[in-house]
């Protein structure tokens, strides 16, 4: 019985080919080598389809977090020593999520506390972009006042805005995600109202018994932060690990100078209450 190799060359006489030749010059099939590229093809592909599918992920995690887009690394200004000492540890602070064992050993916190406009939740929001990029975190960025808010109205049970059942969610989320960040803690509040204080005090210790991390952002000093949250909401702060970061100088905000506010017009014809 002829070998298939046999045939091959029967074929190739009867079409006029110079069979030995061409055996000759043919080169030996390296099935190692050709193992390796085609090995090689497969998982160039396997790692666009998984760039690709990271990056959907990626999407979905801003598309949740409600970040500034704008409040990255490459837009702030490090002009100055207290925000530069703030990136240094934030970038610590983000270099530090590389430790499987820092993940899981505790709960971390940074207070950023200090003057408006110091880019305390510029840099609070480059933290988590920089956590979205590298290690999929799944964050979400509220202001304090607006959740308060919420849960106020949805008390509401007689209403039709469906404010109960989308506290219920946002809450959800305050307890699930990876890094919460709080802004503008107890902003124009000498104390928070004793349930208020009840409820972030217990969102707080259920955060840190489950090793979620958290930033919250206040341009209260320490004591007056404390005396602000309450001594049962302060306490639950003392279950993290927490990085205090102060901010100081003149705001960044631009200032609305004498001659870009419009002028006060006490004669004329401004409106003068129970004027004839």
């Amino acid at each position: 019985m002829k070998s298939l190799q046999d045939r091959l060359n029967d074929i190739g006489r009867a079409l006029g080919k110079d069979v030995d030749k061409l055996n000759k010059e043919a080169q030996p099939y390296d099935y190692k080598k050709q193992r390796a590229h085609y090995d090689t093809l497969a998982n160039q592909e396997i790692g666009k389809l998984q760039q690709q599918s990271k990056q959907k992920r990626v999407e979905a995690l801003y598309g949740q977090s409600e970040l500034n887009k704008h409040w990255t690394f490459d837009t702030l200004q490090e002009d100055a020593p207290d925000v530069i000492e703030a990136i240094s540890i934030a970038r610590s602070f983000i270099a530090a999520h590389k430790d499987a064992g820092w993940r899981n050993s505790n709960a971390h916190m940074m207070l950023f506390y200090g003057d408006y406009g110091r880019g305390k939740s510029h840099i609070a929001g480059a933290i988590a972009h920089q956590l979205i990029q590298q290690f999929e975190t799944t964050v979400l960025y509220r202001q304090l006042q607006t959740l308060l808010e919420m849960r106020f109205f949805s008390y509401d049970y007689q209403a039709n805005d469906n404010a109960s059942q989308q506290f219920r969610e946002i809450n959800k989320q305050l307890h699930d995600v990876d890094l919460l960040i709080l802004d503008e803690v107890c902003v124009n509040e000498t104390v928070l109202k004793k349930s208020a204080q009840s409820w972030l005090g217990n969102l707080l210790r259920q955060r840190a018994a489950n090793n979620k991390n958290c930033i919250l952002i206040t341009n209260h000093n320490l004591a007056e932060l404390e005396k602000a949250l309450g001594r049962y909401c302060f306490e639950s702060m003392k279950e993290y690990e927490t990085y205090k970061v102060r901010f100081q100088g003149p705001s960044r905000r631009e200032a609305i100078s004498q001659g870009q506010a419009e002028p006060s017009n006490q004669q004329g014809s401004a409106y003068r209450p129970n004027e004839i």
